[in-house]
């Protein structure tokens, strides 16, 4: 291959670059990100930077003097709209184009929003650093009332962070127990038990009728009638893979990028990575998975695949995430489903620090921690062995 480009300034974006070089691919590397900033961290902007510890220069990925050797032609602030798959062109927005013999596709994904009409101002997604920034504006603009829609860990970290800086939150959450189709009822319930410790108000089994207010947010009506009242609103209710731009490529979308177990798509010399890329799932079926570590571990493969023309490479990774939660770092590997058990190892819940493992047949299929990191590593290391 003489020329490759990577379509998305991501996390994934970046090691994907990294990889190409490392691997020994010499020619020409473009990477085109729809946002104007170069490559950044994404998990601290529902934390430290809404808390004013972290600005732009600690989120970033990209170091001019610790990649100097990548030699990336940028393409940033350009939207790609399309790809050719015959000569491997992606179609950029400003009506260029950038071709090559290998596309990897890093797109990630980009935020749900609530449906029908409603005030604008006041209401929030979080996914990109303008939206942190536009947020973090409004909470420091003297707004005491805060809803989060949504329960999920993004939304959570959110309501944590709003309720550090002093304002009166409320989650509400449609499902009658948040987190539970990822960690099951037990250990669910232990997680979102942090915000009532905090004394942030959690509202589940309902879901949001309307944003009510003019131009500005005044509040939420819910399903069942109650009004809740909030200066703002952050609407964290899941994303949405980009593949909106690969309309007609050949490339095969279903909820995602549709990969085989080594990144490569239905079309040669096209790989995806990170959270657009949906793989097969170790117990049938596929899944994308969400988490930063994917999106830090599977470029490499899908990398060596590109260059290899073929599948040499698996990508096999015990699934593996965190969130901080009012003072308290959840972390979970593995993959739980219904009817495992589940035991304390180590710790207790009531004191919002234990381990605890799940359990299929004998065997150990996941584990999660609160504030309990060494116990965790070898529970992790134990499930990926």
């Amino acid at each position: 291959m003489k020329a490759v480009t990577v379509v998305g300034a991501s996390l994934a974006g970046l090691g994907a670059a990294r990889a190409l070089r490392e691997q020994g691919f010499d020619g020409t590397l473009t990477v085109v990100g729809e946002e104007p900033h170069p490559p950044y961290d994404r998990p601290p902007l529902s934390k430290d930077f809404l808390l004013g510890k972290a600005g732009p220069a600690d989120l970033a990925l990209h170091d001019d003097h610790g990649d100097s050797g990548l030699d990336i032609r940028w393409r940033l602030g350009t939207r790609a709209t399309g790809l050719d798959p015959r000569r491997r062109a992606v179609l950029l927005a400003d009506g260029s184009e950038v071709a090559g013999d290998g596309v990897v596709i890093a797109t990630g994904a980009t935020p749900r929003r609530l449906p029908g009409p409603g005030p604008q101002a006041g209401v929030h997604v979080l996914r990109t650093l303008d939206d942190a920034e536009a947020l973090r504006d409004d909470l420091a603009a003297g707004t005491p009332r805060v809803a989060v829609v949504g329960g999920s860990f993004i939304g959570a970290e959110i309501a944590s962070s709003c309720s550090a800086l002093g304002l009166e939150v409320t989650v509400i959450e449609a499902a009658p127990l948040p987190l539970a189709p990822v960690l099951g009822e037990e250990m669910a319930a232990h997680c979102t038990a942090l915000h009532a410790d905090a004394g942030v108000r959690l509202l589940c089994g309902t879901g949001v009728a309307r944003l009510l207010g003019a131009d500005r947010v005044t509040g939420v009506e819910l399903a069942d009638g109650r009004r809740i009242p909030a200066d703002v609103v952050v609407v964290g209710i899941g994303v949405r893979p980009a593949t909106g731009w690969l309309a007609g490529s050949g490339v095969d979308v279903d909820d995602g990028v549709v990969c085989d177990s080594g990144c490569r798509t239905s079309v040669p010399g096209v790989v995806a990575a990170g959270d657009v890329a949906r793989l097969p799932a170790p117990g049938g079926g596929s899944a994308r998975a969400e988490h930063w570590s994917n999106a830090s571990d599977q470029p490499a493969v899908a990398v060596r695949n590109l260059l290899a023309g073929a599948t040499v490479q698996d990508y096999r990774r015990t699934p593996y995430f965190w969130s901080d939660q009012y003072g308290v770092r959840i972390q979970f590997a593995g993959a739980a489903r219904p009817g495992d058990t589940v035991r304390v190892v180590d710790g207790a819940p009531a004191d919002r620090s234990f381990a605890a493992v799940y359990e299929r047949d004998g065997a150990v299929t996941a584990a999660i921690a609160l504030n309990r990191p060494r116990p965790f590593t070898r529970l992790r290391r134990t499930i990926a062995a």
